[in-house]
């Protein structure tokens, strides 16, 4: 459909937000209302109230300060009634060129009155240039409420109104996709009667409920947005249980050899995930379980017992890692786990040798090698397993869901256990797994004492180091870490070095003080952490390549430099390297100055050692999209949707979603849903038909 006002230049502007379509462009809400159906004359203005003014610009000037930042940008203005409104806004350099005489402008804000001059002003009032071509359009902006748009280049929210209202006035009604019989349980207003009222409420609407997307039209879009999401993963799931896999034979063997592997007594909780993972391998039925467990919990052991099932069957299992470091340490993990098993674990990373690599695939295809540990590299198309029956993924988000299906295509139909040490608040998880069944480990090995963190600043650094001096002489290890600045892992690494420099020759020439960064070789690495983990090495500077899947029970002391740089879970993780043996440990968190949000994460991180609290506070402080750390996570592109606002109308759109999807087969609203979903889903959420 072509819309007036809609060239190549602002249609490539727009695609830039994802907007290709006209059904995209409705899609695309606004963030906020003003009320702007109190229009006055500036005659009629009176100090004190909230108005809109429709006025010509007089004058437009910078006023000239000291400090350029801090220049006055102030206009005035008139209308038919001849007085006159000072406009002024500080640090208003920008609008120079901008606001410029002879203009046609709508002002909405505060009125003042400002003595010295004895005139009305309005200090930093939104403003609107209304062009000579839109006059019949100059309703959309004024007397109403009016919608405020974010832009995107020379895009303006002024221009989203117009072409937003030229579509929906050219538009006939659209067909409604959500099944009438929701709609009618739900009270909820049809699609084209919500689509006019987000976009241009009537004078009735309630301008609270608009700016907290609770109207009546809002909740609707946002309902079916999220409805829609979670059918998609309800038939996904669904689906999964029509597909023909692999039902393991958990005999006598087996158990033995689960007993023969295990280093200790599991807690309760692991016992109670292992039997939901071993029912699910017992089906014939694709196992597709997500298992959480807080830092230190015993993921690995338990996915090693899943292992066990697997190739005592005669299949082999395989590991994908996120990053070498923690391939490597679940291969070292592995290996010493099943050594008296006798099994062959391999490892397969992106730095390994041309030759290395060829004799592994060739070890794998001829089914040799039992457990196949790797980083990406596992995931190429030349890499093939003879018979592969469990795919364990480790921190799954940080993984596309693209990748995780290669994985399970290098088998037929495989179980499938996707593990997380990041504890994700439920919203994230119905959103990002609400296809897999879920396990959650929620009890730490007996013994472990909860880590005493410490908030300290860098002018204290010196009382740091003779805590640290103190529990290095009574025997135990430390770790310090430094953040990576700026993304950039050579800084990072730059800054570990000359760190490890004064800690090794001016602040602990007595101890051994190792060093270690993502730069370093894998073999490098491996040698650096041998030697911690046999207490050869007293302290270890590192990146925060340690942040996950090392285990060294004699660490206690993990001080963090520039705490504040890190985000929440990622500290949370962090603390978890220590805290692993009977003795007390320490976790001394080292900040420059802070801002309000840092000051709120590194109060969490005091006072709570709980997971599950610390990512919700993490979701809450950078939001979805940053929670990660990472624009991998497979999170849908929702449009209106929040998952943290509007996580009560998620829960209602879950239950709804699977009571709709499961009815019969037959029921026409399911079938027509079917077929919506097959030509919508794709497109409006970047998802795929994984696992």
């Amino acid at each position: 459909m072509y819309v007036k006002g809609v060239g190549p230049a602002r249609a490539a502007a727009l695609e830039t937000k994802g907007l290709q379509t006209v059904e995209d462009l409705l899609a695309y809400t606004p963030f906020r209302y003003e009320d702007r159906t109190n229009v006055k004359s500036i005659a009629q203005l009176a100090p004190g109230e909230v108005a809109t003014v429709i006025a010509e610009v007089r004058t437009a000037r910078l006023a000239g300060f000291r400090r350029r930042d801090l220049g006055l940008f102030e206009a005035t203005f008139s209308d038919a009634s001849r007085e006159i409104l000072v406009g002024k806004w500080f640090h208003g350099g920008y609008l120079a060129g901008v606001i410029v005489p002879g203009q046609k402008i709508a002002l909405y804000g505060k009125v003042e009155f400002d003595s010295y001059t004895g005139q009305l002003s309005m200090l930093h009032p939104e403003y609107e240039i209304l062009s000579e071509d839109e006059e019949g359009e100059a309703g959309l902006h004024v007397g109403r409420i009016v919608p405020i748009y974010e832009g995107t280049g020379k895009i303006t929210t002024r221009i989203f109104r117009r072409l937003i209202w030229r579509v929906l006035e050219s538009l006939a009604p659209l067909p409604d996709p959500l099944p009438a019989s929701i709609r009618a349980k739900l009270k909820l207003p049809d699609l084209w009667s919500a689509i006019n009222a987000v976009h241009f409420p009537g004078p009735q609407e309630d301008l609270g409920l608009l700016n907290n997307f609770r109207s009546p039209a809002q909740f609707r879009m946002i309902f079916e947005e999220f409805f829609w999401l979670q059918c998609g993963l309800a038939l996904k799931h669904k689906q999964a249980r029509f597909k023909r896999g692999i039902a393991f034979e958990l005999n006598a063997r087996v158990r033995e050899r689960i007993k023969e592997m295990l280093p200790f007594k599991p807690t309760a909780a692991q016992k109670r995930v292992l039997g939901e993972i071993a029912r699910d391998m017992e089906s014939p039925v694709p196992m597709n379980r997500l298992l959480q467990g807080d830092v230190g919990s015993g993921k690995t052991l338990v996915a090693a017992e899943a292992a066990i099932i697997a190739i005592e069957n005669g299949y082999q299992v395989a590991m994908l890692a996120p990053t070498e470091i923690l391939a490597t340490q679940h291969f070292l993990y592995l290996k010493n786990l099943f050594a008296k098993l006798g099994y062959t674990v391999a490892l397969l990373t992106g730095s390994a040798r041309k030759g290395e690599k060829a004799q592994f695939k060739r070890a794998l295809a001829d089914g040799l090698i039992k457990i196949a540990v790797g980083t990406h590299a596992l995931i190429e198309e030349d890499v093939e397993f003879q018979r592969l029956g469990l795919a364990i993924v480790d921190e799954q988000h940080r993984f596309g869901v693209m990748q995780r299906l290669k994985l399970i295509r290098k088998g037929v139909h495989p179980d499938v256990l996707v593990m997380t040490a990041t504890p994700i608040p439920r919203t994230l998880a119905l959103t990002l797994y609400g296809d897999l069944d879920v396990s959650v480990i929620d009890e730490l090995p007996p013994g472990r004492k909860p880590v005493v963190t410490r908030h300290v600043t860098e002018e204290r650094i010196e009382q740091v180091w003779s805590f640290l001096k103190k529990q290095v002489e009574a025997g135990r290890q430390a770790y310090v870490v430094y953040p990576v600045i700026e993304e950039s892992e050579a800084r990072a690494m730059k800054a570990a070095e000359q760190m490890h420099h004064h800690l090794s020759t001016e602040v602990f020439p007595q101890f051994e003080v190792g060093l270690l960064h993502g730069r370093m070789a894998t073999a490098e690495k491996e040698a650096v952490m041998d030697r911690f983990k046999r207490g050869e090495i007293n302290i270890l500077v590192s990146t925060t390549v340690i942040e996950v899947g090392i285990d060294v029970p004699n660490a206690t002391v993990m001080i963090i430099e520039q705490a504040e740089r890190f985000g929440l879970s990622q500290l949370h993780q962090l603390r978890g390297r220590v805290g692993r043996g009977a003795e007390q440990s320490y976790c001394v968190l080292v900040t420059g100055k802070l801002n309000d949000a840092g000051r709120e994460r590194i109060r969490t991180m005091v006072e709570s050692s709980d997971g599950f609290y610390i990512a919700e506070m993490d979701l809450k402080l950078r939001g979805p999209g940053e929670f990660f750390g990472t624009k991998q996570s497979g999170l849908p592109a929702l449009r209106i949707a929040n998952i943290l606002r509007d996580s009560e109308i998620l829960e209602i759109a879950r239950r709804e979603a699977q009571d709709f999807v499961g009815r019969p087969e037959n029921d026409p609203e399911l079938r027509q849903a079917m077929h919506y979903l097959k030509t919508h889903w794709q497109r409006r959420y970047g998802l795929v038909e994984v696992g």
